[in-house]
């Protein structure tokens, strides 16, 4: 769980991470945002966005950060990434792959009554909220495909557990809002996480391990490649 008070050296960390990935002037190819599920293993380069990279052949651009909200407007935090819509530079992106919002229930509501905090981020109609306004804006400023990634179910060790509920709620309204806008998907990382393998998870048994992160960026470039190829329905 994330304190809801950040340490300045961890906001220190998280800019210094962040400027050593920077976005091509004017957009690129691939871009991802979100917290530490998507980042993890990224000093080994073996992240997520690593996968995605090595299984596409292109060129994939990581502003994720863990400890990142997805909505956190607190300040310095905020503005260094720990507010995952401002991890976006900017620019034109041929797609942006994101997630988000474990991090949101596990600071605003311990991961306890958390019905609020997930209708602030997608209302129960899957259209309002500050997840379908930020996805509706980069497809507007960017002409981005969006791929949303739904987190994967924890091996009842790590953190978050508490979250469980909330977290399938909250992606299966992003779901929903992904089938109502054209180029804009959602893609499970349950689909390809087995959490009775121990070899999943890292350490701390909540993090992706090595592998898994690398199953989850073949299968979300899958996902990218194959879209493609055809138009969604």
């Amino acid at each position: 769980m994330i304190p809801r008070f950040i340490p300045l050296f961890l906001v220190v960390a998280a800019f210094l991470g962040a400027c050593t990935d920077p976005a091509p002037r004017g957009g690129g190819d691939i871009l991802v945002m979100g917290d530490s599920v998507m980042a993890w293993n990224g000093t080994s380069d073996a992240a997520i966005p690593d996968g995605i990279a090595e299984a596409l052949g292109r060129r994939v651009v990581s502003k994720a950060i863990p400890g990142a909200q997805f909505d956190n407007d607190s300040g310095i935090a905020g503005a260094v990434g720990f507010d995952i819509r401002r991890q976006f530079p900017g620019g034109r992106w041929n797609w942006i792959v994101l997630n988000g919002g474990a991090n949101d229930l596990g600071s605003d509501c311990g991961c306890g009554a958390c019905g609020s905090v997930v209708d602030g981020l997608i209302g129960p109609d899957a259209q309002t909220g500050s997840i379908p306004a930020f996805v509706d804006r980069l497809q507007w400023e960017t002409g981005a495909r969006i791929l949303w990634m739904g987190y994967y179910k924890g091996n009842g060790k790590g953190s978050f557990q508490g979250c469980r509920n909330d977290l399938v709620e909250m992606e299966a309204r992003i779901a929903r809002f992904a089938q109502t806008r054209p180029d804009v998907f959602f893609v499970d990382s349950e689909d390809v996480i087995d959490p009775t393998e121990p070899g999943m998870f890292a350490a701390d048994d909540t993090h992706p391990s090595p592998r898994a992160s690398k199953m989850i960026g073949s299968y979300l470039a899958r996902q990218i490649a194959q879209a493609g190829r055809s138009q969604k329905p």
